[in-house]
Formats: C-alpha cells, sequence, structure tokens
C-alpha cells in the first residue's frame, strides 16, 4: 500500500489564524502556521535568526516577529512591488501607509486614476501594491490578472477592501520593523549567505514550478528559479531548514537524493478543495502523525 493513500490530517481552519499579512497572496502560507510553530517549539534554543527566502505576503516572517519565535527576522522577496511594502515597513512607514489606506475613497474610477500614476515614490508604490493586491482576482498582482468585477456580494473591487483592518495591520506590523530585516534580492543567494551559521533556521516556500508545473508562473512575476541549487544549498546548511513544495515525483526524488525526510500535510485551496503539499527538512520526528513519504514506483525505494 502507497503510505500517501494514508488518511492526512484534517486542514488547517485559516480562520483560526491571527491574520497579520496585509496581503491577499496567492499560495499564502497562514495555513501553514500551527506547523511552524510546533517546529520552532521542538528546539532547545531560541534562534537568533529566520530567514525567508521567499517571503510573499510574509506571514511566517510576521508570526514569527508577533510571537517572539525568534530574536530576528531577513525577509527577501525579488518581487518590486510586493518588496516596495516591506521596504515602507523597515522605513518607518507603515503608520503612513495606515493613513493613506483609511483616506482613500475606492472606487474603480478613483482606483484606475491612481494606478495611473507612476512617477511615484517608494511609499506611495507600496500603497498601489496593496490596491493592486486587494482588487485583483486572487490577490495576484503579476501581468494578466484582472480586476474584481462581482466579488462578494456584488461588491466588486471593494469585496476585499478593508481599510480600518489593513490599518491596523499596518500599524501593529511597525512595532517589530526593528527586528525585521527586509532585502530585495536573489532568495537562493541570501541563503547561501548565512549557510555556515547553527544559529540560523530557515523557512524556504518557493514558487511551485518544478516539474513543469505552470502555477506559479501565472502567480508570480518571477517564478523560475534552480531547484537542483535550492537543494543543494539546503544540504549545506549548518543551521535548520523547514520546505514546503508541491507534492511531485521530481521534488520527492531531489529531497530523497540529499537524505531529506518528507511528510505529507494537507491543506485547502482556494476552492475549498483539499490538496496535500509536502514538507520537507533534516529531521521530522516532530511530524510523527503526518504520514510519511513513500516514492512512487518509479522513485527511489526505502
Amino acid at each position: 500500500m502507497n503510505d500517501e493513500a494514508v488518511c492526512l490530517q484534517k486542514p488547517v481552519n485559516v480562520s483560526s489564524i491571527p491574520q497579520r499579512s496585509p496581503f491577499r497572496y496567492p499560495g499564502g502560507k497562514t495555513w501553514f502556521v500551527p506547523t511552524f510553530r510546533n517546529w520552532l517549539a521542538c528546539r532547545l534554543t531560541k534562534p537568533a535568526l529566520l530567514v525567508e527566502p521567499f517571503a510573499g505576503g510574509g506571514i511566517i516572517t510576521l508570526t514569527a516577529l508577533f510571537e517572539n519565535l525568534v530574536q530576528n527576522v531577513v525577509m527577501v522577496e525579488l518581487d518590486e512591488e510586493i518588496a516596495a511594502v516591506w521596504q515602507a515597513v523597515v522605513e518607518g512607514n507603515a503608520e503612513w501607509l495606515a493613513a493613506r489606506i483609511m483616506a482613500f475613497d475606492l472606487t474603480r474610477e478613483s482606483l484606475m486614476l491612481e494606478l495611473s500614476n507612476s512617477n511615484v515614490d517608494l511609499k506611495e508604490r507600496a500603497f498601489h501594491t496593496i490596491l493592486k493586491n486587494r482588487t485583483s482576482h486572487g490577490g495576484i498582482i503579476a501581468g494578466g490578472s484582472g480586476l474584481l468585477k462581482h466579488g462578494e456580494n456584488g461588491k466588486g473591487i471593494c469585496s476585499r477592501w478593508y481599510p480600518q483592518t489593513l490599518a491596523r495591520r499596518f500599524s501593529a506590523i511597525q512595532h517589530y520593523a526593528g527586528r525585521l530585516d527586509f532585502r530585495q534580492a536573489d532568495g537562493l543567494n541570501v541563503i547561501g549567505e548565512y549557510a555556515d551559521r547553527e544559529d540560523v533556521v530557515f523557512f524556504i516556500d518557493p514558487p511551485y514550478t518544478a516539474g513543469g508545473k505552470k502555477a506559479g508562473k501565472r502567480l508570480y512575476r518571477y517564478s523560475e528559479i534552480d531547484h537542483e541549487r535550492l537543494f543543494d544549498l539546503c544540504a549545506s546548511l549548518a543551521g535548520d531548514f523547514l520546505m514546503t513544495y508541491d507534492n511531485s515525483d521530481e521534488v520527492k526524488q531531489m529531497a530523497r537524493s540529499r537524505g531529506f525526510q518528507m511528510r505529507l500535510i494537507a491543506m485547502t485551496n482556494t476552492h475549498n478543495a483539499t490538496m496535500e503539499e509536502l514538507v520537507i527538512g533534516k529531521e521530522l520526528s516532530w511530524m510523527d502523525s503526518y504520514p510519511v513519504v513513500h516514492e512512487s514506483d518509479v522513485a527511489y525505494s526505502v
């Protein structure tokens, strides 16, 4: 019997998780927060630093900061628009963003007029990113995504625009900006920068493009990465890492060939369908209640 036929635990109810990110982020990891907490809780000492090389909406980084799970965080994101938001935060402009959001009267006309102005500074670019994210289908700001038309209960582009909630989130994030080092950079290079430090842990959630997967290409502006290089970097780390990936044979082979352990975890996608993802790490005995991954017939044996 294939181990992957073992029943997965029920997906996490994301409504039970504190919503700290200002983004509606495709592929976001709010559902993974309890597992992330458990991973750090199993450690004898608090890590000096968490590195998140593919931060996106930043829920893992924010959870680590808000819940004091690590001392400091390095957050990395290559996308210029998303990076503008986090850079504005670390430069002390979160309260400005909160006020700007509260003052904006969102209509389709005001939205198009606002976004038509491309000659903006970093703060305004960050505001534009939040506008796009909150008014586009699925929160997708990469090219090709359109504005919401009907939305929830016919509210159209206002369906996901909650100015008071967004303002509160930015105001709360500002309190932790001093412990956040943001980089607009290639996440693989930043992993290598900290590879020799035993007091650093890494949470790695790359775009799911291994094995020809197309979802990452549609959702993210910078979707192409060298997956083999990423796995080689993880094998070289002096510290610990936890990685989430699409459940594919190619990914499992890359993990198995480097001696990593794997577990399956259930999650619910945007269409409320239950799916399974891979959790990959050096040592996952703390996840013994989760199904162990067996390889497919054409992959490695155990």
